[in-house]
């Protein structure tokens, strides 16, 4: 049943129709009560476009990925975000509008979907150091929420982060507790902020631990399998290779395994690694006991709250920001064991 089905029914006009299904205040309790019972009745959906001329809301929400971010896209840890968070919009009524722009573009990107009513607000993804989309973001006066944080931002914004800094802080302490003293840090592109905060507890984990931080066993680039294998291939061709690997993705890690394979090596036995866990949908490390020792956490939840986080926001424009901080949950596997003397 259309509008003008649901109307005729009733007996009443379109536009009062219209006005009953989304709230405004000129239509009597009773009328209102009648039209959305009908509704119900009768199956009928309103039409979201006509809902968004109506009433000023396009019911919708943005992603803008930059060029320098693309890879991200076909990232499954991307792809499951993108999971959770579109099951808290199809719960509220919204769509999702995914967008890929030019570096230099971005900024133009979020003026122009501001100018166009396109969407009502917008998750900001794999921010940067001080990154300057907040303030334009605020500036706009566009609804957003970040997922993650960005050090030395100055604008008030509201986020969900993972506490990055302590867990990669927890995972080197515990690689240097079972005797390792070369220990690599495989990370990711650390032009993003969660990769900074990586690197600095990794940092403060060695020099807890009383070991030398090597920038040689240092790698920093895309998270990709590929690129797991190839640091993990160079760093073996040291003449004082790492015997353990602290590594920002079990993508990479798959890589570094790889690259052990080659060599005829053992994880947990010959060389220890250590690595972050988005928990993924088609990538589960939920053997028993698990194939990798881990710091966990669901990036699809992280897409389902994050998701509410900022529909709230649409709906309370004014209200406090909110800033979420998650522990990531520390698993022992079977890929970090005792230093092999």
């Amino acid at each position: 049943m259309n509008l003008k089905e649901l109307s005729k029914h009733l007996g009443l006009s379109q536009t009062t129709v219209s006005r009953a299904l989304n709230g405004y205040p000129e239509v009597s309790e009773a009328t209102r009560a009648r039209v959305v019972a009908a509704a119900q009745a009768h199956d009928y959906s309103p039409n979201t476009r006509a809902q968004g001329l109506a009433t000023g809301h396009s019911r919708c929400i943005g992603h803008v990925i930059s060029v320098g971010d693309s890879g991200e896209m076909v990232n499954p840890i991307f792809g499951d975000f993108m999971a959770g968070a579109g099951e808290t919009y199809a719960e509220h009524g919204y769509d999702m509008m995914l967008t890929r722009v030019g570096e230099r573009d971005e900024a133009e990107t979020y003026r122009r979907l501001k100018a166009r009513g396109a969407v009502d607000g917008i998750v900001m993804h794999a921010p940067r150091f001080n990154d300057s989309r907040l303030q334009l973001l605020d500036d706009l006066g566009l609804p957003f929420v970040v997922h993650g944080r960005s050090s030395g931002a100055r604008v008030p914004y509201s986020y969900l982060d993972v506490n990055n800094r302590r867990a990669f802080y927890e995972a080197t302490r515990h690689l240097a507790t079972l005797g390792h003293r070369r220990i690599a840090l495989i990370n990711g592109q650390e032009k993003l902020d969660f990769a900074i905060r990586r690197r600095k507890g990794y940092e403060e984990g060695m020099e807890a631990s009383g070991l030398i931080v090597d920038p040689a066993l240092m790698t920093q680039d895309e998270m990709t399998e590929d690129y797991g294998y190839r640091s993990a291939v160079d760093m073996f061709d040291l003449a004082d290779p790492p015997t353990a690997f602290l590594v920002s993705s079990i993508i990479c890690a798959a890589g570094v395994r790889r690259a052990l394979d080659d060599r005829d090596l053992r994880a947990g036995q010959d060389v220890s690694i250590a690595t972050f866990d988005d928990c993924l949908s088609y990538f589960r490390n939920s053997a028993v006991p698990p194939v990798f020792t881990a710091m966990q956490s669901s990036v699809r939840a992280a897409g389902k709250a994050l998701a509410q986080m900022l529909i709230d926001r649409i709906d309370t424009p004014g209200a406090v920001h909110v800033h979420t901080l998650w522990e990531a949950e520390f698993v022992v596997g079977g890929s970090t064991g005792p230093l092999k003397e």
